[in-house]
């Protein structure tokens, strides 16, 4: 009997092991959209960026609610340069919520601008893969 509670004990451990690793590989996955979704909107790759935000994607940027197609056709526009900081993602299911900052390089008028931004992106696990389904952004006043 002593030997089964034993083996039964080493099982668990064994299968929580596992549980962990998912979860890491998670957070690593979502990291890796990060930044190919800053990658894309710094080298205006809208066809990148249309593969990772979902159909229903809303941007939310000083107060402003943004469409995906309206997002899409700003980085038409704009090239900014973006420099990830820190960032944690939080796993919910299906779910997963990034909380960040960033550093943003502009030329607007002849003149560099640097901002820093704290986001808020939540990502789904649909069946193709994770999507961003919605991304909220404000600046970081000094």
């Amino acid at each position: 009997m002593r030997i089964m509670s034993i083996m039964f004990i080493l099982g668990c451990a064994a299968l929580s092991v596992p549980a962990q690793e998912a979860d890491g590989n998670i957070a690593t996955t979502i990291r890796a959209l990060e930044r190919e979704w800053v990658d894309g909107q710094s080298g205006n790759n809208n066809r990148a960026l249309d593969l990772i935000f979902d159909n229903a994607f809303v941007y939310v940027e000083y107060g402003q609610l943004v469409t995906k197609g309206d997002y899409l056709e700003r980085i038409k526009q704009e090239s900014p340069q973006i420099a990830m900081e820190a960032m944690t993602v939080r796993q919910f299911g299906d779910t997963a919520i990034v909380v960040g900052t960033y550093r943003e390089r502009q030329s607007k008028g002849g003149q560099r601008e640097v901002k820093r931004w704290r986001f808020v992106d939540t990502w789904v696990r649909k069946k193709n893969g994770w999507v961003l389904v919605a991304a909220a952004a404000a600046p970081i006043s000094r």
